[in-house]
């Protein structure tokens, strides 16, 4: 089989279950892992750039480069190393 693995990664690991213990909603799990990927992405970014402008914060946890932004952050996020404050009304 070419180009698949016999068990595929992603949103099994880490577990949805153990995520969904560490926010109050499916949607805020979205919301909070979509927003630290995009705080990842423009890091590699400034990484590549090479000008030594770094104005985001990198990976929390171990992570290889061919990692996804979005499987890091949802492993930020089971480990609790990054967490959220909601403004509530």
């Amino acid at each position: 089989m070419f180009g698949t693995v016999p068990e595929p990664e992603g949103i099994t690991n880490p577990p949805i279950d153990d995520l969904l213990e560490k926010v109050d909603s499916k949607y805020a799990l979205s919301v909070y892992a979509a927003q630290r990927a995009r705080q990842i992405n423009s890091y590699r970014q400034e990484m590549t750039r090479g000008d030594g402008n770094i104005t985001t914060f990198g990976p929390l946890v171990e992570a290889s480069p061919e990692d996804k932004p979005l499987s890091i952050a949802l492993e930020e996020i089971r480990e609790d190393k990054v967490e959220w404050t909601t403004e509530k009304d």
